[in-house]
């Protein structure tokens, strides 16, 4: 019985977690909280919110 109710407990400490991740992703929060200028990934994030996509040429 012990076990069934840890495992609910953690089913929902982790639906809330992502839940809570989601919103702030759509609402266009940072999910580290440091910034986006120097992240590598900015273009993967907010990939809607610049106005040239990177392009590569293949040769």
């Amino acid at each position: 019985m012990g076990t069934f109710i840890v495992s609910i407990v953690l089913i929902a400490v982790i639906t809330l977690v992502i839940l809570k991740i989601r919103n702030e992703k759509k609402h266009g929060k940072s999910s580290c909280s440091c910034g986006c200028g120097s992240c590598p990934n900015t273009s993967i994030c907010h990939a809607n919110k610049h106005s040239s996509p990177k392009t590569t040429h293949h040769q």
